[in-house]
Formats: C-alpha cells, sequence, structure tokens
C-alpha cells in the first residue's frame, strides 16, 4: 500500500483499504499483518489497528480466534443475496447516472474496457477485476448519489475479493458480445432503461460461472488465497 498523510490517519488507513477490497487488491482468507500494513502505510500501528476493527464491524473483514484479521469469505447463498441487492441498486445507479454522465467520463469508461481486454489477454488477472471496477464505478459515480454509493461501495467491498476467483475459474462469457459495450452504447444514446436493464444483464451473464463456480464449492473457505497457492506451486517438485 502507498504512504499516506499524518492527518486522520485511522480514516485515512481506511479509505486506502476500503478502496482496496472494492477494487479486488485482496482476495478472500488475505491475513492482515499490522506491522506490515502499519510498516507500507508509514503510520503508527494504532491507526491501523482501528481501521481494520471498523472494516471488521462494516463485514468486510472477519475476526478469528480474537487476534487474527482476515478478508470475509462468502458462501453461495451470500453471494446470491448480495447480487439481488445489487441489481436493484446498481440498476438505478446507472438509470440515474446515464442523462447526467459526461461525454468524457464515457471515454474514460472505455479507456477502462479496453484496459480490462487486454489485462484478460496477457493474464493479468488482478488488473482484469481492478478495470471493470473502475468502469462500473465511473458510472456510478456520474448518478451524483453519494448516499447510494456509499451504500454500494458497502457491498463491493466484499464483492470485490471475490472476483478474483473469476480468473481462471469463471472467466465471464456472454450470450452475443461483451455487455460493457451495450453499456456504452445505451450511454451515448442517453437511453436510461437500456443502461439500466445492460448493467443487470452484464451482472447475470458475466457472474453466470462464478455463481456456478460457488455453488460448486459452497464456500471460498474451501479455497486457497493466492499467496498459499503461489507457496505450493514453488514447493512443487519439477
Amino acid at each position: 500500500m502507498e504512504p499516506i498523510s499524518r492527518d486522520s490517519l485511522t480514516r485515512s488507513v481506511y479509505n486506502s483499504l476500503r478502496t482496496g477490497l472494492m477494487e479486488g487488491r485482496f482476495w478472500p482468507g488475505h491475513r492482515f499483518k499490522i506491522r506490515d500494513l502499519a510498516a507500507s502505510m508509514q503510520v503508527s500501528e494504532t491507526p491501523i489497528r482501528e481501521a481494520l476493527m471498523q472494516l471488521v464491524r462494516a463485514r468486510a473483514l472477519e475476526l478469528l480466534d480474537g487476534r487474527s484479521i482476515v478478508v470475509a469469505h462468502m458462501t453461495h447463498a451470500q453471494y446470491l443475496e448480495l447480487r439481488t441487492i445489487r441489481l436493484y441498486l446498481e440498476g438505478l445507479a446507472a438509470e440515474t447516472a446515464t442523462p447526467k454522465i459526461s461525454d468524457e467520463d464515457i471515454e474514460l469508461m472505455k479507456v477502462s474496457h479496453c484496459e480490462l481486454m487486454e489485462a484478460e489477454e496477457s493474464g493479468r488477472w488482478g488488473d482484469a477485476v481492478r478495470a471493470n471496477w473502475q468502469f462500473h464505478n465511473r458510472l456510478y459515480e456520474a448518478a451524483q448519489m453519494p448516499e447510494l454509493l456509499h451504500i454500494l461501495g458497502d457491498i463491493w467491498m466484499r464483492n470485490g475479493p471475490l472476483l478474483n476467483y473469476l480468473y481462471p475459474h469463471a472467466r465471464p462469457t456472454y450470450d452475443g458480445g461483451h455487455e460493457h459495450f451495450v453499456i456504452l452504447d445505451m450511454l451515448k444514446r442517453r437511453d436510461a432503461s437500456g443502461v439500466k436493464n445492460s448493467v443487470q444483464s452484464d451482472m447475470i451473464q458475466g457472474g453466470a460461472k462464478l455463481l456456478q463456480f460457488l455453488e460448486s464449492i459452497g464456500d471460498t473457505r474451501s479455497m486457497a488465497t493466492e499467496p498459499e497457492r503461489a507457496s505450493r506451486a514453488r514447493r512443487k517438485p519439477k
């Protein structure tokens, strides 16, 4: 993580970690080491500990054995419930944003989608997850509804880490072309209903394989985190 200013340290740490969770920079089960975080952010351990506990209360993190703090896991049932909520709220944000979003922001969304495609083609899975979040977040910010955006952020804190399992287990596929192209086209037409429907379709079609994957494992606790997988790969005999 990047160094932060000394002002409002706990809030700064919280916001930095919150964004990291939404962008999928951490996997479900990732264990936070307070000393390492404090060193990387160049702050004392106290604001780190306070920010982590705030994220535990927000259910984005879990406190294990009263000591260890990890990124929250998710079950198939939890994902389905959160997706149902997202369908309504992200649909509302997209519909509201359509007449307000600038042509410049639409072009920046297009850039994010191109970055997503390039990252997928080159196997940079983490960059793909972040580019997808940037695409959607720019649209929802254009709705100019800060309370709704905050609620969506709380949901994406829990959803972002899960999206790491899209690759290579559940790479999004669509019946036709990528749904992002439809969203961009509907935005240029200022078709609010079309944008809403396309965002919801993207969630359902693009997440179909992830839903199947979650159903097959039941709970992300059964999966190793990225560092654990890398460690196991290094230990395998050649």
